[in-house]
């Protein structure tokens, strides 16, 4: 299985790509969403909105604003929203022509998201799509352990 811990950034587009993307859909390009978009780009793991809003410098935007913008971005189809389990929203910024499918495994004790490349899941969804006669059969699965580093005793 293929695995990357989100300290290893995926590629996205410059700034510069990412904002005509928004105008090419007729969004306009604000400081606020600039500021935003940076900090998801500069960002290796999924960000929730209150981590975002704290990553602004210079009070660019306020907490309602940034919700409203990450709404947006996920409706364009530019960020991804994770659930980890813990009611929080987090949200990734995803590569062009990356559909984000994509699972984590992620430590119950220190929170390190570790991304998994691979997904097992699909053949079974096949079958459960063809034995119930469904279509557009997706699923979303995330794993929790303990990782290595918390494993060590306290000295």
């Amino acid at each position: 299985m293929n695995c990357r811990s989100h300290s290893e950034k995926r590629p996205h587009a410059p700034l510069p790509d990412l904002a005509e993307k928004l105008r090419s859909k007729s969004r306009k390009v604000t400081g606020p969403r600039q500021a935003i978009l940076q900090i998801l780009r500069d960002h290796a793991h999924p960000m929730s909105v209150k981590e975002i809003h704290a990553g602004l410098t210079g009070g660019d935007c306020n907490l309602a604003t940034v919700y409203r913008c990450i709404h947006m971005l996920q409706g364009m189809g530019m960020v991804k929203r994770f659930d980890f389990g813990d009611n929080v929203a987090r949200f990734e910024l995803l590569a062009e022509g990356d559909d984000g499918h994509h699972h984590h495994l992620i430590c119950t004790s220190c929170a390190e998201v570790i991304e998994l490349e691979d997904c097992a899941m699909q053949d079974l969804e096949s079958v459960i799509a063809s034995r119930n006669s469904f279509q557009r059969v997706t699923h979303k699965l995330e794993f929790f352990g303990v990782c290595p580093a918390c494993q060590q005793p306290a000295p």
